[in-house]
């Protein structure tokens, strides 16, 4: 029996392990190619229209703003919509506005009801914007350097019509944050492999383009108007394809986000995500899905080898159970620490890689299982009513 298990144990890790290593090859061909300057980049800098959401995000604001403000682009314009009418940041806006021209305000009226806020401040946010390039974010990002919009601008081709961009945190210290960096960076992979591969399936809302004419197009958020998130992965996931996606993953174009603080808002994120991605179409989300399940069958079979070998005193099987062990930890080190490196994103996975690993499967799966809560308490709600 153990020996058996280790075989499939095995085959798992082989699986694992090329799924990381097509992914990382991805990224790393493309910014090899960027740098030989074998991909066409649009040479001009259109004008274009950086919207931002907020909700009570003052302090926010009053932090991230000014480096949007202050980009090296020639022509933009910023528009900040508040969820809700917010004194204070009307206030703020007012003395940002006489510094920066460029900068507009608006805010959702507060009578909106049965319809998500953030939909609607983007939709409000594109139909002021003047220029059919528009730039998505929230208000506690920040761009990583002044060429933000440059790098992403220059993927602006005739024949581009959504540009995804990254986005990651800033430097936190901590045991939650450690474990949302983790989180994130495996993300990043799947979703730069993916669309590298000509199979985009989503894009985060702080650092994401398109074409507003695009969005007129498919009815803005009208196929998903019903679910309260999913501006960002679900309008993607439906408008994306091989041909009219780019990615922009140079570090210096990357948006930066406050870390959680605490643990139930970062929670409730990843909740919200696995709500939204049981509508995902195509089969993007099933390899993701398949991944995490064939993580979870790999520490299941190992750790089941192991401990059933030192119980029957096999000794030589036990030996292949922790050297499975220690390939996957010494090349996930070295395949998570290179994708890190090119993404801009800190590579301070070291002792901690073989735990966070196997905490990330377990809390997909529990973060899946309470949207599937969710989605049956919310039908119960809309039968009732």
């Amino acid at each position: 029996m153990p020996s058996i298990l280790i075989y499939i144990a095995a085959a798992l890790l082989l699986v694992q392990l090329l799924y990381y290593f097509c992914l990382y090859q991805r990224i790393y061909r493309h910014n090899c190619a960027v740098e030989r300057c074998e991909i066409h980049f649009h040479s001009d800098c259109p004008p274009l229209s950086v919207i931002i959401t907020a909700n009570e995000s003052v302090e926010q604001l009053r932090r991230h703003l000014p480096a949007i403000l202050t980009q090296d682009y020639p022509r933009y314009e910023v528009i900040v919509v508040d969820e809700g009418p917010d004194a204070d940041s009307e206030e703020l806006m007012g003395l940002l506005q006489k510094q920066y021209p460029h900068l507009y305000h608006s805010f959702v009226p507060a009578s909106s009801r049965y319809v998500s806020r953030r939909k609607l401040a983007i939709t409000l946010g594109i139909k002021a914007a003047q220029y059919d390039w528009v730039v998505l974010t929230h208000a506690d990002c920040h761009p990583a350097s002044d060429q933000w919009l440059r790098l992403l601008a220059r993927h602006f081709t005739p024949h581009t019509e959504v540009v995804i961009g990254h986005s990651g945190y800033q430097p936190a210290r901590g045991w939650l944050a450690r474990m949302a960096d983790f989180d994130n960076l495996l993300a990043s992979m799947r979703r730069w492999g993916l669309a590298l591969a000509g199979m985009p399936y989503m894009g985060i809302g702080c650092n994401l383009a398109y074409r507003k004419e695009l969005f007129y197009r498919v009815k803005g958020f009208s196929t998903h108007l019903h679910l309260q998130r999913g501006e960002d992965d679900l309008f993607v996931n439906q408008v994306a394809n091989a041909d009219n996606t780019r990615v922009e993953c140079s570090p210096q174009a990357a948006m930066r986000r406050e870390p959680p603080v605490r643990s139930k808002e970062w929670w409730n994120e990843k909740v919200s995500y696995a709500y939204t991605a049981r509508h995902y179409r195509g089969v993007q989300r099933w390899i993701a899905g398949g991944e995490t399940f064939s993580r979870l069958a790999f520490y299941g079979c190992n750790t089941a080898a192991l401990v059933s070998a030192l119980l029957a005193a096999q000794w030589a099987v036990a030996g292949a159970a922790l050297a499975l062990g220690i390939v996957r930890w010494g090349v996930q080190l070295h395949v998570f620490r290179q994708a890190a490196c090119s993404l801009g994103e800190p590579h301070r996975f070291y002792t901690t890689l073989p735990l966070f690993d196997l905490l990330q499967p377990l809390q997909s799966l529990r973060s899946k299982v309470a949207a599937r809560f969710l989605h049956a308490t919310r039908s119960a709600w809309t039968e009732q009513a």
